[in-house]
Order: C-alpha cells, then structure tokens, then sequence
C-alpha cells in the first residue's frame, strides 16, 4: 500500500540543488522496503532533475544497496569489469586500484546499445578534500544548442567503443591504471553505433548522446569529428548546465544515464576513495526519426602472451 504522508514528504523534502540539474531529497531512509508510492516519487524526482541525493545513508550495505537499487528495474552488472563478490550487480570504484579515477566526462558504458538506464552510487570511502562528482543535464545541453545546431546533431551518428586511445586520454594515468584498462576494461571490446540525439523513452526529451567513449562520427573524418565532437560537449560541459556534489561517506546519488553525463574530479591526490555503483538495466536508444541503436562489435581480446 502507498504512504501518502511518506510521499508528502518527499515533495515537500525536494531541494533543487540548480535550476536546470539535481536535487537533494530529504527524510527517506533508502532500502528494499520504500512503498511503491515512495519508489514511483523518486523516479519521477530522477526524470525531472536528472540526478537525485541522499544525505546520510550509513546502513546501507552492498546486499541493501542492491536490494533497493532492484526496485528501480533490473540490474545489470559492468560487461567487462566483474562485480563485488556475493553482488549480482555492484562495480567497486576505488582509487587505490586501477579503473577507480573517472575523471572523463562520460555517460556510463555507452559502449554497448541497451547502456543503463539508473545508476545508484554509494560513498563508501570519502578524501577529507576533494573527489566530487560533477553531473550535466544533457537535455538542457541539447536545449541549449541554436537551431542550426540541433538539426545537425540530429542528423548525426557516432561510433562509441571502450577500446581507445588511453594515453592520450590519460597521460598522467599510473601503470596499474593502464594496466586494468588493457587487461579488464577492454577484456571484450565493443563498438555500437548510437544517435548523437536519443528520444527519452519516457519524458519524449531530446538529449545528447555524447562523452568519451565517442570515437568518432559516421560518414565523417577523425579530424572533422573531434571538431564537431569538441563543439557539441562544450554545450553538455557549460557550468549552467552542471551541478557539483560534494561527498560524504553513506551519500547516495541516483541519476538518470540516459540524459546526464559525469566525471569523477580526480583532484584528491593520494588520499584514498571508494564508491561502489549498481546499475539499472536500460534500452536501446531510438534517433529522431525512429531508428534504433546497433552493436556491430562485440569481440573477447586474445589473453596477453607470457613474457
């Protein structure tokens, strides 16, 4: 049965955090338990902000952080990165460790056609300075474009792949950093052919469908797509369009993948930072005009040779 004072509560306990992306929402013990009510309010919260926060979520555990991100749909877990062991679902993010500093603007695992749909993220391990998290609203982005703009993007299409140039990418990355991309990252590759404009199944908004798993755009040169590429994400990066979180261990944030991207501000040094992310099953993306995305490559990488 519903709560209607619970779900009063979450309305009244909504604070924008900017006018264009996030919100806190306050009062809610998260868990398994949230009445179908409580859950619909927090999804239609998600839709309208993009992303979502909790403040205070200490007894939340891996079990429990799976249990309650499971009432926002099917959990799917990393394709090529192995869950926490006794989860079905949850990628431990930790700074100490190759993969755990994402520190490119990305929309989550772009590299494969139904990419997900919610993520659930949970501070664990939290540096006394630094290590927020930035989001942008990717509708907004899209919005914001002039019209010739808009017409071009929807009429583009880009290659995502997770095998790319990664010290180019990321110079200063450490050898174990480079190490897990080569050897866990990009364990299976992929390549899909996505819309650099999807239609939200559920809002019907228009968005960017970009971040760094762009390699390049179809029909188009490397040179003319890091050009066109550079200038679409200047609009998903504009500070209006973006809200910062500044973490602190037993936070929560949800946010919606198919209309956000992120990055992870690697600004801590070597102080230590866990996170630990359950994912929501998502759909395939459909372009303007109806056509759906396509993974065209999907190959397991030959294991590296003894020296």
């Amino acid at each position: 049965m519903s709560n209607p004072v619970l779900v009063d509560q979450i309305a009244t306990d909504v604070v924008p955090l900017t006018a264009r992306v996030g919100a806190e929402i306050r009062g809610i013990r998260l868990g398994a338990s949230l009445s179908d009510a409580t859950i619909a309010s927090i999804n239609q919260l998600l839709l309208k902000h993009k992303v979502v926060f909790f403040r205070g979520q200490d007894h939340l555990d891996d079990s429990e952080h799976e249990l309650f991100a499971r009432r926002l749909g099917d959990l799917v877990p990393h394709p090529t990165q192995g869950p926490v062991a006794g989860t079905a679902s949850i990628l431990n993010l930790d700074s100490s460790r190759g993969g755990g500093r994402a520190d490119q603007w990305h929309t989550d695992v772009t590299f494969v056609d139904a990419y997900p749909k919610f993520s659930v993220l949970r501070g664990v391990v939290i540096p006394k300075a630094g290590g927020d998290t930035i989001w942008s609203n990717t509708h907004a982005a899209y919005e914001s474009l002039p019209a010739p703009l808009k017409l071009l993007a929807e009429n583009l299409w880009a290659i995502h792949s997770n095998a790319y140039d990664y010290a180019a990418v990321r110079p200063r990355a450490s050898a174990e950093e480079r190490k897990h991309f080569e050897e866990v990252f990009t364990s299976t590759v992929y390549e899909t052919e996505h819309p650099v404009v999807r239609v939200h199944p559920e809002t019907g908004e228009r968005s960017l469908l970009l971040g760094n798993f762009v390699q390049r755009f179809v029909g188009l040169s490397k040179s003319d797509s890091a050009k066109l590429y550079e200038l679409f994400q200047s609009y998903v990066t504009t500070p209006e369009n973006t809200v910062r979180w500044r973490w602190q261990a037993g936070d929560v944030a949800i946010w919606d993948n198919r209309a956000t991207q992120h990055y992870a501000v690697n600004d801590y040094g070597s102080e230590h930072r866990i996170v630990r992310r359950a994912t929501v099953d998502g759909d395939v993306p459909v372009s303007v005009d109806g056509r759906r995305s396509v993974t065209h490559v999907k190959s397991a990488k030959p294991a590296a040779k003894a020296a």
